[in-house]
């Protein structure tokens, strides 16, 4: 006889998903106080770096420090395991500056296990989810595969690529998620059945090779920085610092080009086996080699799994090509003549939902305490599921608690700006972060995402005491140093010229240190070395005051233009908004505007198809039905 509940007690928070998202959405309800369960089909999977062993990189790395700064445990796990650090883009502006690291994936999964198993509130459990329970159209519990429920009050589903896997290499394909664990193939019926429509994406992975089969005398060797940047902002450099690992450059040739031109026919992807459509800023080798046909090389890196594995990752040659294939190929790159293939390369295809019918809280619109985090929302990428994950566990929690929706808007940060992308853009490929994206990226750069967000986190019941009194420090560390350099008067004289002259041209009149600052080519450390002042500044703060000195006239403007756009983030729309009673609306804008239902007029504003105009059609119409209202009150 199958009982109706199982594990006895009611749950408030049931999360389906041990990956980046699941992960981080579990600890965030638990730590805020939630009886959460968090399930998984596989324990040894939990927090898998199935695609890449790295985390961050352009864009992504500000995810990861937002994430921290909000109180998630990405950053601090990362910072526990990584083999190589490296700080990109330092030769561009501030803004694109994004820090990227070479993970240990064993010890990163063995490591965020034991962060699930020793939360409190949080119990983990090996058990395949088939179904949601809903009635009067909020969500009630999961079913699971031996047909018993899970009573919740909210639920978080963060399947990943797990959701109707299908591994494809070649022509053998076959169900499976990644690195060949089992997939979820009952869910996606279960959630069909209650009306949430499923689409399918595809994504993919080079082989892995034997590190003693290659030659890294042929290869660039690529170091770490010397000066280690931690991701996590409750970390300092001599906290974490470590020998690294080298990685290895190397390159694609016209030989390797043709050879894969000539068995074109035999790849998954261009033998019309695979439905699902693939990142575009992620693409296959065989996608580079047909898009970009005058390239006689692509960069290829080799980078190291784990320091308990002789398995390298090959980055950028991402295949679908059968084995045989593969094994010709990859022995044509220099410095691999002999490589020997430890697991060949795969794409594969999984469920998706469209973002669009979710709500900026990560909860579906049709169904209430039913949320969905990471690459089912149709994102790519670790970072881009962790910081869909945090938002979707406070929400679910919130909604328990009855406390208000918790969202990030786009002028705070990077989690914000993927969050309204996801909902309010129709893409047909999986979204990848990047520093482009954000419009306000001077503003949200990676250095003050502490700054930025971890009073919110704090707010919340995430960010701890000592993480808020760590962020509280830094801002007044950083306030006085402000305002002693403004307070120092330098003038014209010989002796104040002469050190000047040593990094810049001599001044004219009376300067501030703080104006001096601001001149392009001097440096913090060079400025401070001639001319010291008492607030003491580690290396992180000089380079953040830097940096806020140097493009305080562009921050200034940015501000003005976030306070205008809050203007349009308070104008609500809603779900029963009747676009239909607007006249003048463009077929196209009211299609898309009575799809999506974006909740605000700045949301609708970023819906593609809808112009200026046909906003401005319906602020009219706003203030027509206001003033109706107003004149019937009277």
């Amino acid at each position: 006889m199958i009982l109706l509940t199982y594990l006895k007690d009611e749950y408030d928070i049931v999360v389906v998903g041990a990956g980046h998202a699941g992960s981080e959405a579990a600890i965030a309800a638990a730590n805020m106080g939630l009886k959460t369960l968090i399930i998984t089909m596989n324990l040894d999977g939990i927090a898998a770096l199935s695609c890449n062993p790295n985390i961050g990189g352009t864009g992504k790395g500000h995810l990861v420090r937002e994430l921290d700064a909000l109180g998630g445990y990405m950053a601090l796990n990362i910072d526990k395991v990584y083999l190589q650090s490296r700080m990109l883009n330092t030769s561009k502006g501030p803004a694109v500056h994004s820090l990227r690291v070479q993970a240990d994936k064993i010890r990163y999964h063995e490591e965020m296990k034991k962060k699930l198993e020793s939360t409190e509130n949080l119990t983990l459990r090996q058990m395949e989810a088939t179904d949601i329970v809903i009635e009067d159209g909020a969500v009630k519990g999961v079913v699971v595969r031996d047909g018993r429920t899970i009573k919740a009050k909210a639920v978080v589903i963060a399947t990943g690529t797990y959701l109707g896997g299908k591994v494809f290499i070649g022509d053998l394909n076959y169900n499976s998620g990644p690195d060949g664990r089992f997939p979820s193939m009952l869910l996606s019926e279960g959630l069909k059945k209650h009306g949430i429509t499923l689409r399918r994406l595809k994504t993919g992975t080079p082989a892995r090779v034997n590190r003693e089969s290659l030659d890294f005398s042929e290869m660039e060797v690529q170091h770490g920085d010397e000066v280690v940047t931690p991701f996590s902002f409750m970390n300092d450099e001599e906290d974490i610092r470590r020998e690294q690992a080298d990685c290895y450059l190397t390159h694609t040739n016209e030989k390797m080009h043709e050879y894969i031109r000539e068995n074109m026919n035999r790849s998954a992807l261009y033998g019309g086996l695979i439905e699902g459509t693939g990142p575009r800023y992620c693409p296959s080798i065989e996608d580079k080699v047909k898009r970009f046909p005058d390239r006689s090389d692509h960069q290829v890196f080799i980078e190291p799994e784990s320091a308990s594995t002789k398995e390298m990752y090959v980055q950028g040659i991402s295949t679908s090509m059968p084995e045989d294939v593969q094994e010709n190929m990859y022995k044509m790159v220099k410095g691999m003549e002999n490589c020997e293939i430890m697991r060949p390369g795969y794409a594969i295809e999984y469920d998706a939902i469209f973002a669009t019918d979710l709500k900026s809280t990560l909860e579906s619109k049709t169904i209430k305490n039913l949320f969905f985090a990471g690459q089912i929302n149709g994102s790519s990428g670790y970072e881009e599921a962790a910081g869909q994950g945090i938002v979707a566990g406070i929400n679910a929690a919130n909604n328990v608690l009855g406390r208000e929706p918790f969202v990030i808007r786009r002028d705070e940060g990077y989690i914000g700006v993927l969050i309204d992308d996801l909902v309010t853009k129709i893409s047909y490929e999986p979204y990848r972060m990047m520093t482009a994206r954000a419009e306000y990226r001077l503003s949200l750069r990676q250095d003050n995402a502490d700054l930025r967000l971890t009073k919110k986190g704090y707010d919340v019941g995430l960010a701890t005491e000592e993480r808020l009194e760590r962020t509280l420090k830094k801002e007044a560390l950083l306030n006085a140093a402000e305002n002693e350099m403004k307070s120092i008067v330098l003038t014209p004289k010989d002796d104040v010229n002469e050190k000047i002259s040593s990094f810049t041209t001599p001044i004219k009149t009376a300067t501030t240190l703080l104006d001096l600052l601001k001149r392009p080519e001097v440096r913090i450390d060079v400025l401070l070395e001639k001319f010291p002042i008492e607030t003491e500044l580690n290396r992180e703060l000089r380079l953040l005051l830097e940096t806020e000195v140097k493009y305080s006239g562009y921050i200034k403007k940015t501000d003005e233009r976030i306070k205008k756009h809050h203007k349009e983030e308070n104008r609500i729309l809603g779900n029963d908004f009747d676009y239909d009673a607007v006249s003048g609306l463009k077929k196209e804008a009211l299609k898309k505007l009575k799809q999506i239902k974006p909740e605000t007029i700045a949301q609708a504003s970023r819906i593609s198809g809808v112009s200026p105009s046909d906003i401005n059609v319906i602020l009219i119409h706003m203030e027509i039905e206001k003033r109706k209202k107003e004149k019937g009150s009277e």
